[in-house]
């Protein structure tokens, strides 16, 4: 097995001293322009993420050392005037030895639809959208995008409703985005889905169970609302998608302060057969900025968020209870022309009251740039702890790409 994890290892590597050359930022994608200014266009944006993943902590009959393509997505959006845009992203995630089709069809099939969305402009400062979106509330880490994060992935307790309430922390609904001077927001009125992970039987088993939508019907546990908003100090982000940056790599500097809130009223359904709301709220801050060194910089986040999904909620990633959760990340002066190196810490604490104890998770890793975000590769070794049970580490290797 150790041959195996050094064989990925000097292959990672090779790779990273035989493609070092190479600008680190460009605009993505590529634009169809369907007039000479360019004003009507359609993007073209794709992307993969590869894991090789070694875990010792593993069953007598399973491999230790995983393959897996992480994410493989296609994304377009299109604008035929500043008035209008529709927006549609598919792909799939964590294919792997498991989950793969005989024939890529059938139940296995994972090809699925992200996002699908219009949007119309009202106003400079208010654009409204339908559809199947990802104007998210809660905080920054619940509407990240997946093309430029700062740690290998993100903090998954982040994504507080992903397989709840919607499909893969996207819903169905209406949104409204826009800026009133530093200020951004995004609010949204949702449709719940009634088909989620938790498939369980509250009275039978004795446990509250976020099924809201399937138990007690539309009418009564239907519908979720949710914002965010945020404060830009400095630069000013986009809000042109709702996909928030995980690391400049140094081409701004932004400092934001923000807030967020999901509801779902009467979402889960407790041991007594009754509804109850699930309530979420957040308020985070991030830091992006070239330090005076060489193209050097750093990221640093921060998040405190609070779970109410009903009382002693406790299934898969989901509790009720507190978390917080930060991570630092620099990046080393250096050419940007060659090979770049981006060393991190992440660190999540959370309660759980349904066994009256907490749950941790401590990550270590480093990007290796080799065209920005656009070519990389990741390296982290994370540690991670739920009450009293022993602690399990594992070691993961990304190599991805971003066209």
């Amino acid at each position: 097995m150790k041959q195996k994890l050094l064989f990925f290892l000097g292959l990672f590597l090779f790779i990273n001293l035989t493609f070092s050359q190479g600008s680190t930022e460009y605009t993505g994608g590529y634009k169809v322009k369907f007039n000479d200014d360019g004003s009507k266009y359609l993007r073209i944006i794709a992307w993969g993420q590869f894991w090789a993943q070694y875990n010792n902590n593993v069953t007598a009959t399973t491999e230790q050392l995983s393959l897996s393509v992480r994410r493989a997505r296609i994304l377009t959006f299109t604008q035929l005037n500043k008035n209008f845009l529709i927006l549609t992203h598919f792909g799939l995630n964590s294919l792997n030895g498991n989950n793969t089709s005989p024939i890529g069809a059938g139940e296995r099939s994972q090809l699925f639809f992200h996002d699908f969305w219009g949007e119309w402009k009202i106003t400079n400062s208010l654009s409204a959208g339908a559809g199947l979106h990802y104007w998210n509330g809660i905080s920054r880490l619940n509407n990240q995008s997946t093309l430029n994060m700062l740690t290998l992935d993100n903090n998954r307790q982040s994504w507080a409703t992903i397989g709840l309430s919607d499909q893969f922390a996207r819903h169905i609904g209406v949104y409204a985005k826009g800026k009133i001077g530093r200020l951004q927001y995004r609010l949204a009125l949702n449709e719940a889905g009634s088909s989620t992970l938790d498939n369980r039987d509250p009275v039978a088993e004795a446990v509250t169970v976020y099924g809201g939508r399937r138990i007690l019907g539309s009418r009564d546990a239907g519908k979720v609302i949710q914002g965010y908003f945020d404060y830009n100090f400095l630069d000013q982000e986009s809000n042109f998608l709702p996909y928030k940056v995980g690391s400049y790599l140094g081409s701004k500097q932004v400092f934001n302060v923000g807030a967020g809130f999901f509801n779902h009223k009467n979402g889960v359904v407790e041991a007594n057969g009754q509804g109850s709301d699930v309530n979420i709220f957040a308020i985070d801050a991030f830091y992006d900025a070239p330090t005076g060194n060489k193209n050097a910089a750093i990221t640093a986040y921060a998040v405190y968020q609070n779970n109410d999904y009903g009382t002693d909620y406790n299934f898969s990633a989901y509790s009720t209870g507190n978390m917080i959760y930060t991570h630092v990340g620099y990046l080393i002066s250096g050419d940007k022309s060659k090979t770049r190196f981006q060393p991190y810490l992440s660190y999540q604490n959370r309660t759980i009251d349904a066994i009256n104890d907490n749950a941790s998770r401590f990550g270590i890793g480093a990007n290796v740039l080799l065209t920005g975000h656009h070519s990389k590769l990741t390296f982290e070794y994370a540690n991670s702890k739920v009450g009293s049970a022993s602690s399990n580490g594992v070691l993961t290797i990304q190599a991805m790409i971003y066209l």
